[in-house]
């Protein structure tokens, strides 16, 4: 690409354990991304593309080795021959988003020869990937018109339903959330789907979001869930449960504190604010569903695609969430740890035992 500069962020992916960390930039479209491989293991790493207006090029970089590490233990503890992977666009989307942008983006990603595949995340859709594909061969999440599995919000919210009965199994005696609180922070993508099961199943659902529109959605489907204010107002309400489900980070040391809930079980990525959240949740008697154990219903959807889509059989992995979920609350349990250490260890081991047998992927 004589027109595009690419830089090889080595000094980056040897800090934080990362194969390969990537600089995108193209001047004439106003291109600016990074794309982070963290691990090829177990097969190409697969990871959605997040635009978003970063305050920095730190805070993006930031980011993208977090959610891309946690793709790689989302992919490994799900099953999939996957590795973990993620890219961030910087900028706002509502402002810099052109079509030859998400192509130019999409030259990047095709020069990666196959180890990186994309999706959408937060600030893109499927009609972006789309755009992305008619420059690159390694995209999922494209629209059903064009033979994608479409918005994989779909199952990422089915699964956190999934993870989250089991864990109201484990606390309550029974996979149902009727009669219960349950407070969902972000009703967006996954967040408004999350609240049609949960009322479906018999909760009673309190919501908040930064978006209006977002809000008014939710309560034109649903005329029976409360909304609150903000983020602050809902984790002081009375709550069962407590879903996470917009950007990361959610999960301080004094919303652990303030919590009334016994559940914390959201779609978010890398709730945990710093490391020692996952102790202090479990000292307060809060059980923790590990987010990117519970929210992997979207990656299942859009790696299907790589089969040749069907909606049933994605669906039907999906529902494996229950499974896994349970099982990390019994290791957890047998070992004396949070279940987030019990979920790292279960992914660890399946990317160091199958792993041995593939290497590093080169597309």
């Amino acid at each position: 690409m004589t027109e595009n500069h690419q830089v090889a962020a080595g000094v980056f992916g040897k800090a934080s354990g990362h194969e390969q960390v990537v600089y995108c930039h193209d001047e004439a479209t106003g291109l600016k991304a990074i794309i982070a491989i963290y691990s090829t293991a177990l097969g190409p790493a697969l990871g959605g593309t997040r635009f978003y207006p970063y305050a920095d090029e730190q805070d993006a970089l930031d980011d993208v080795l977090n959610l891309s590490k946690g793709m790689a233990y989302k992919a490994a503890l799900a099953g999939l021959d996957l590795g973990g992977g993620k890219a961030v666009i910087i900028g706002d989307p509502t402002r810099i988003k052109t079509e030859a942008l998400l192509r130019a983006y999409g030259r990047f990603v095709q020069s990666l020869n196959g180890r990186y595949y994309t999706a959408c995340d937060v600030g893109t859709f499927s009609e972006d990937m789309d755009h992305i594909a008619r420059e690159c061969s390694f995209v999922t999440g494209r629209t059903v018109a064009h033979g994608g599995a479409g918005d994989s919000s779909v199952l990422t919210a089915f699964g956190v339903f999934q993870g989250m009965r089991a864990a109201a199994e484990t606390t309550w005696g029974a996979p149902t959330l009727s009669g219960r609180t349950v407070g969902v922070a972000g009703v967006g993508k996954v967040g408004h789907h999350l609240v049609t099961h949960l009322v479906e199943d018999g909760a009673s659902v309190v919501v908040t979001d930064v978006n209006p529109a977002a809000l008014a959605r939710v309560q034109a489907q649903h005329p029976d869930v409360r909304v609150v204010p903000d983020a602050d107002a809902l984790v002081a309400a009375e709550l069962d449960v407590y879903a996470p489900c917009a950007l990361g980070g959610a999960l301080t040391d004094d919303v652990v504190t303030t919590l009334s809930a016994r559940i914390v079980c959201g779609a978010a990525n890398n709730q945990l604010a710093h490391e020692g959240i996952e102790k202090s949740l479990q000292d307060h008697g809060i059980l923790y569903a590990p987010d990117y154990m519970v929210n992997a219903g979207g990656l299942i959807q859009v790696a299907d695609e790589l089969e040749g889509f069907s909606f049933d059989r994605a669906k039907q992995r999906a529902t494996k969430i229950f499974d896994t979920t349970k099982q990390v609350f019994e290791l957890a349990s047998d070992e004396g740890v949070p279940p987030a250490v019990a979920a790292d260890r279960l992914a660890e081991r399946r990317m160091t035992e199958v792993g041995r047998l593939r290497g590093i992927w080169l597309g």
